[in-house]
């Protein structure tokens, strides 16, 4: 363990002396510009696996997002129809406010089923970008 390597991240390096060049190695106005960048090789399978992951984390963000609507929308939709047999009086409007929300939780509901599905093509494409087949009775 007497050579232990130090990685380098970016934008962070440690300029050793004997890294430093000689008064004749610099360029025209005295100052040595290059410097040696240490990155960590990552193979594309697991960058990939990685990108699926996020993208699938996204879809379950967007999704509950979905869900949220659809349920305040419906939950506003049954406001407007108790509201339009309270208030006879502006029973029409509130009889259109109702049919408006109910088609915004129906649209929501759509979207979170649609990310839904998003979620799990993104998490097939996790497995399969792995390498690893598994073995599903149904699918």
């Amino acid at each position: 363990m007497a050579e232990e390597k130090h990685h380098h991240h970016l934008f962070h390096h440690k300029k050793d002396e004997d890294e430093r060049p000689a008064a004749g190695d610099s360029y025209g106005d005295g100052v040595y510009t290059s410097e040696t960048v240490t990155t960590e090789v990552v193979t594309a399978g697991q960058d990939e696996y990685e990108r699926y992951k996020k993208e699938e984390k996204q879809h379950k963000h967007k999704q509950h997002l979905g869900e949220a609507g659809a349920l305040a929308a419906g939950a506003f939709a049954l406001y407007e129809k108790h509201e339009a047999k309270k208030d006879p009086e502006n029973a029409h409007r509130h009889k259109i406010t109702e049919e408006i929300a109910a088609t915004a939780a129906v649209g929501a509901g759509g979207y979170a089923f649609h990310e839904h599905h998003e979620k799990k093509k993104d998490h097939k494409s996790a497995e399969e970008s792995t390498g690893e087949k598994k073995h599903h009775l149904f699918g």
